[in-house]
């Protein structure tokens, strides 16, 4: 109980939040066992239960908040007229409440097919009324407890009028109903199939504690399942081995046990006590891990970055995932018997991996780079740590997706409704305004703009619909970045790779065309300052493949500023740039190397190596304290502030790091069991969007934000630096994400670019990754307008 007490702590701690807990996910009943109208109604389809402070110290609510599935409430509004429209979408018909008393009984249970319920007495109904909160087939048993163990310290303090902390275990336990039979709200359950879940009290360690409570239901619930065959109750089984190709030279061959990861129970189950793992070279910079047991070749694959290898010293392990040609991805983990042998094998395998992305022997770089990248791919969280509470924002609002806008509703007909182009184009770059509150998104050779309101929803403004050079030629943007106080936007165009283009947002039209220079072209580009679109900065920096300069509109002919280029000889394959508020430069390559200046024109203060894969996105904090690089496959974490020595303190953007002193890189990837359940959820390989921080002048980065396919994920930078173990949580749509960016100035709300949808977010709907999570189809849900075909199209700027 002390766990999970003091869990409510955390809860109850900030009282500026009006949401101490929430169950987002769930169907809300009112149960007449005794009434002859009927054994139960359903009342709301689709809701979310949670208990909210009032305005009066020591007095809770129990909040029952219906989500509407898309069109809904317009169906409902057309339905009962004009007036039945209001009352439609007023608290009474969209919320119920129920002050937190001994009176409710409030109680819960966990049945026997897994159901979780809460139920309480219906105070105004007939005797034995009651109403049940069923909850989704995602929720935990852990979140029943904490909203139970909640629920009973809001009813003490009401009560007794004390702070919670006060409580003895026999004054919380009169407020313990679960004796109390829940009836079934549907014929799925009866009373007789339910388990008895004491709510657990403070020092309890027996079955009726939290921990055990819930493990008692994870082991019924997996009972239960054994008994339907389903494609769940299947134990994942290996697929055949390939054919071992000829091999070389041998760079690793060790012993170890070998486990497969499985989907249903979520957890590795041993294969064999014994193979030999070899990691051998097989020419043209290719390589192949074997795994052989004594009576089967168990797996054979090339070495490449999919592997996504995580090696844990602390438990002898190295995972990494394993690709059938149908595209089926599992997971596996190789136990060795010492460290020593689990170096060994690093070694090979890290050796292998890095020659196979840089086509370069691994023995040509020097100790200290070979380190770097070593460090890279070791396990840096602590799996034995204590458990982080996540530190999850509450809103005022049940969870909800937002409002939607290419995809919004209103009252054309379904033939006027767009949801596709007729031209095939889709969403496809974000850029989100600092200055004023605006997003912009690209589709095609349009632009679609979008209001951010005041409680975290999008609007759609307007539409942007033709974007064409000012000599009226169309063109699809490639890169856009929002300039002069968020007045302009600058767009490139890849068919002319040698200039950029002004995009004037008041006429909503392309008024300039820059030459940057005759034979150095634009790669990318980013803005002088991390904050400088919230400035009238008229300058800002381009890439090319091997230069770095200043770009200044206001110069006569050629853009760029000769005297502050940085030229390479040698082709870098610069891919992305990022700068501090202080106006410090990082810069990477598609070879995977980033580079540290602190101004233009001269040598790089700090080049850190390779790990091989091309970084596609690149951000820094705005004081420079950490550099975020994005890989297809993984993220990278820097921490760019010198340790230790002269320049403890520096940035690695003032002063050079030492040979032996390079910072440790934190590799931030999804566990592999994880990626092997995406892929096996949506047979699509990991390819990340640009990481991004959150920003705001004043904020401290405190999240990340990216998205592979239709998963959302952010990490916790608290939680990463604190090596908490799987330090992220997701959330899942339909479609692929195409683009996301925080909201500036918070980190609570994410605006998200799909294919035909765009949206806001609360971070609060994000899950941690769970076989539940990462499977649950995404539901509808919120208030969604629809837009007609004239407002996609032609709608005047």
């Amino acid at each position: 109980m002390f766990m999970l007490r003091n869990a409510t702590k955390y809860l109850f701690g900030n009282a500026s939040k009006e949401t101490i807990v929430e169950i987002s996910q769930g169907q809300l009943y009112l149960v007449r066992p005794l009434s002859p109208k009927g054994t139960s109604e359903l009342i709301y389809k689709d809701a979310a239960a949670s208990i909210r402070r009032t305005g009066q110290e020591y007095h809770y609510q129990l909040v029952i908040q219906r989500a509407y599935e898309e069109g809904e409430a317009e169906l409902l509004a057309d339905e009962e007229g004009e007036d039945g429209a209001a009352d439609a979408l007023d608290a009474e018909k969209d919320e119920k409440t129920f002050l937190l008393d001994q009176s409710l009984h409030f109680r819960s249970e966990i049945r026997e097919n897994g159901e979780k319920v809460f139920a309480w007495q219906d105070l105004s109904g007939d005797p034995g009324d009651l109403f049940e909160f069923i909850c989704d087939d995602s929720t935990q048993p852990g979140e029943v407890s904490t909203f139970e163990i909640a629920a009973i310290e809001c009813q003490y303090e009401r009560k007794y009028r004390k702070p919670k902390d006060t409580a003895t275990d026999r004054q919380l336990q009169q407020f313990n109903y679960t004796a109390q039979p829940i009836p079934a709200a549907g014929p799925s359950t009866s009373p007789a199939e339910k388990i008895v879940v004491s709510p657990p009290m403070k020092g309890q360690k027996q079955v009726g504690s939290p921990a055990a409570a819930a493990k008692e239901t994870v082991a019924n619930k997996k009972t239960v399942r054994s008994k339907a065959p389903s494609r769940e109750a299947t134990p994942t089984v290996a697929p055949p081995s390939a054919l071992v190709p000829k091999s070389r030279e041998t760079l690793a061959k060790e012993r170890a046990e070998l486990h497969l990861f499985d989907f249903d129970s979520g957890s590795f189950i041993i294969q064999d006590p014994a193979v030999v793992a070899t990691v051998s070279e097989t020419g043209n910079w290719q390589y192949w891990l074997q795994i052989t047991g004594s009576e089967k070749e168990w797996l054979g694959q090339r070495v490449v970055a999919d592997l996504n290898p995580v090696f844990n010293f602390e438990y002898l392990s190295f995972i990494f995932n394993h690709y059938t040609e149908d595209g089926s991805a599992y997971s596996w983990l190789l136990r060795f018997k010492d460290q020593d042998t689990e170096e060994r094998f690093q070694d090979g395998l890290m050796r292998a991996l890095w020659e196979q992305l840089n086509e370069t022997k691994w023995k040509k770089q020097d100790k200290d780079d070979q380190q770097y990248v070593l460090d890279a791919f070791q396990d840096l969280t602590m799996e034995d740590a204590p458990p982080v509470v996540e530190e999850e924002e509450e809103e005022d609002s049940p969870e909800d997706d937002g409002q939607r806008s290419e995809h919004y509703d209103s009252d054309e007909s379904v033939d006027d409704i767009v949801t596709h182009d007729s031209d095939g184009n889709v969403n496809s770059k974000l850029a989100v305004g600092y200055k004023h509150d605006r997003s912009f998104v690209v589709r095609g050779s349009k632009i679609g703009v979008f209001k951010h309101t005041p409680n975290n929803n999008l609007e759609f403004s307007t539409n942007i619909s033709k974007v064409e050079t000012p000599k009226g030629k169309l063109f699809s943007p490639d890169k856009v970045m929002l300039h002069s106080e968020d007045q302009n936007m600058i767009l490139q165009n890849k068919d002319n790779p040698n200039s950029l283009y002004r995009m004037d947002l008041e006429y909503g039209k392309v008024v300039d065309e820059w030459k940057i220079h005759d034979d150095i072209g634009v790669k990318s580009f980013a803005p002088e300052k991390k904050y400088a679109q919230m400035t009238g900065e008229q300058t800002f920096l381009g890439l090319s493949d091997n230069a770095l300069y200043r770009i200044d509109p206001r110069l006569s002919g050629n853009k760029l500023v000769d005297s502050e280029l940085k030229q390479y000889t040698s082709k870098n394959a610069f891919s992305n740039a990022a700068t501090t508020e202080q106006g410090y430069i990082a810069v990477a390559s598609e070879k995977g190397d980033i580079r540290m200046f602190d101004r233009l024109g001269i040598r790089a203060k700090t080049a850190l190596p390779a790990l091989g894969e091309p970084i596609i996105g690149l951000d820094v904090s705005a004081d420079g304290r950490w550099v975020l690089a994005t890989c297809r496959t993984y993220l990278m974490l820097i921490d760019a502030q010198h340790q230790e020595g002269k320049s403890e303190g520096k940035l690695g953007f003032e002063k050079a790091f030492g040979k032996d002193s390079k910072p440790k890189p934190r590799r931030l990837a999804l566990s592999p069991s994880h990626v092997a359940q995406f892929q096996h959820e949506t047979n699509v390989p990991l390819s990340f969007t640009p990481a991004r921080f959150n920003t705001g002048l004043d904020d401290k980065e405190t999240s990340i934000i990216t998205a592979t396919g239709p998963f959302i994920i952010t990490w916790n930078m608290k939680t990463v630096l604190r090596g908490g173990r799987d330090p992220y949580t997701i959330k899942r749509y339909e479609e692929e994400v195409k683009a996301d960016d925080f909201k500036y100035g918070s980190d609570k709300n994410v605006i998200v670019a799909l294919p035909n949808e765009v949206n806001m977010v609360a971070k609060q709907s994000f899950k941690r990754p769970t076989r539940e999570s990462i499977a649950a189809t995404p539901r509808r849900s919120g208030a969604r307008r629809r837009l007609g075909r004239d407002e996609v199209v032609n709608s005047p700027y």
